[in-house]
Formats: structure tokens, sequence, C-alpha cells
């Protein structure tokens, strides 16, 4: 059995089919983890939905910022974008039944000692207070009244407040946005370039020195600026195949890199 950690996905599904066919994956005997953002501005996110959906527990897919946008869009919370490519889920015939299985994935998965993240970390979080975190935006998620609890989910604005729904925002922001912050774990979310052009007093969120989390096994996505990385004990595994780049995924336990370009083909 092997476990491929595959990048953002983002819609592309012909990218997707093409690395599934490159790994030789089969669903009988290996599985999928995907670091989230299975959707948007890509052109087939319903047909990724679906995919990855029929696979059952062959496949793990963690949340993104986009696959929240997705669920917040569907209850009102937010508008479409002009660049989000969301509206054939939203129409399609089985929406209601995606969006639910949608809303049941993880937000943070943890076996084989990786720990599955979309975006990332603060540098005081232990592992155990990232799951704990993480349990708790599920809990919400998959509440059968869930849509009460969109609007401090997908709170966009700062982390500085502690207390009531507002937690549920800091962490979805966290795990979903996160690129850089400060040693004492202030963030900036609204940088999106490379790790040398982060604003000063700013470092990529796995630099920082001292991380409760430097001894774990952290597999993630989200920064395309940043690429397919491996330092220590972390892999960054966004190629950017939404952006005409790479779709990869991480074999484990070998940890073989496969990739395949993307394109107009995506």
């Amino acid at each position: 059995m092997a476990i491929y950690v595959v990048g953002d996905v983002q819609g592309c599904m012909t990218a997707l089919q093409r690395l599934v066919d490159r790994i030789a994956f089969d669903p009988a005997v290996d599985r999928l983890w995907f670091v989230g953002d299975l959707v948007n501005r890509g052109p087939h996110s319903a047909e990724v939905l679906r995919f990855v959906k029929q696979l059952g527990s062959s496949a793990v897919t963690v949340l993104g910022n986009h696959d929240l946008h997705l669920l917040a869009v569907s209850t009102g919370v937010t508008d479409l974008d002009k660049k989000d490519t969301l509206r054939q889920i939203l129409d399609a015939p089985d929406a209601n039944e995606l969006l639910h299985w949608l809303r049941h994935c993880p937000m943070a998965h943890w076996e084989h000692d990786y720990l599955m993240i979309h975006a990332g970390i603060l540098p005081s979080w232990t592992l155990e207070e990232t799951l704990r975190r993480a349990r708790e935006v599920e809990a919400a998620l998959q509440d059968n009244h869930f849509a009460q609890w969109m609007p401090s989910i997908y709170f966009r604005n700062s982390h500085s407040k502690k207390s009531g729904h507002n937690q549920l925002g800091i962490t979805t922001n966290i795990l979903t946005r996160l690129r850089v912050c400060t040693t004492e774990g202030v963030p900036d979310f609204s940088f999106k370039g490379p790790p040398h052009q982060a604003p000063p007093g700013y470092l990529p969120w796995f630099r920082i020195p001292q991380r409760a989390t430097q001894q774990i096994n952290i597999l993630f996505g989200h920064w395309s600026a940043l690429g397919v990385i491996h330092e220590s004990r972390v892999w960054a595994l966004d190629g950017g195949c939404v952006w005409g780049k790479e779709l990869v995924a991480l074999r484990l336990p070998d940890l073989h890199l496969f990739r395949v370009s993307c394109g107009s083909t995506t």
C-alpha cells in the first residue's frame, strides 16, 4: 500500500487524472491525500469533487481556503468573485450532496506521523493544540445548523480577537491562509509572493525559530509562489497547477515525488 499526497488541484481535473494515471493509483490498495483547495479557478471543480468523493475511504482531503469559500458562498455569507469558477457546483443537480460531503472533510489530518494541513500553523501551536482547534471547526461545519456558524468560520480580518465564535475564524485563517508571520506569531494574510519578498520582520511560518511543531512531519499546499519544496520535516506541495505549472504527488513512505505539467490541458 502507498499513500500519495497531492498538491492543490483547484478544479484541474485533466491534470489530476494524468497524475493518477502516472502513479498507477489503485483505490483497492492505495490512498490519496489532498492538501486542500480541490476547487476554484480551474475549469472542472465539480468533476474534481465527484472524483474524490467517490473514492470513499481511499481518499482524505483537508479543507483549503477555496473550499471554505465555496461553503461560504453556498450559505450566502459571501458572494462569488469574478475569478471564481464555482457556479458549476452551485447549479449542479448533486450540489447538496457535494457540499454535504465537503463540509465533513477535516481541517487537519494526522496519521502515520504526518500532519497534513492546507496552509500553516502558528509557531506557538503544538500538534495537540492544532488538532484540537481543527476539531472545533470541524464540529461547527458538521453541525446540522452549520450555516449559522459560517460567518464566524469565514471571519476574514484580524486574528487578534480571542473569545467567542471568532476563535473559529482565527483557526480557519491560520490553517487555510497563513504563509508568513512574525516570530511572535502575528500573521500577514495579504502576502502572497515568494519568501524573499516577505515584509520586514516576517518569515515563512515553517522557518520561525523554536516553532513548537518543528519535530513534526508536516505536509501542506496553498503557497504557489513558494512552490514544491522540502525543508527538514516540512513538505510544500502547491505546484501552481491552476497557473499552468505542475501538479505533484508525494509518495509515502519513500518520499518519491511525481510531477505532471499543467497548462491548457487542465
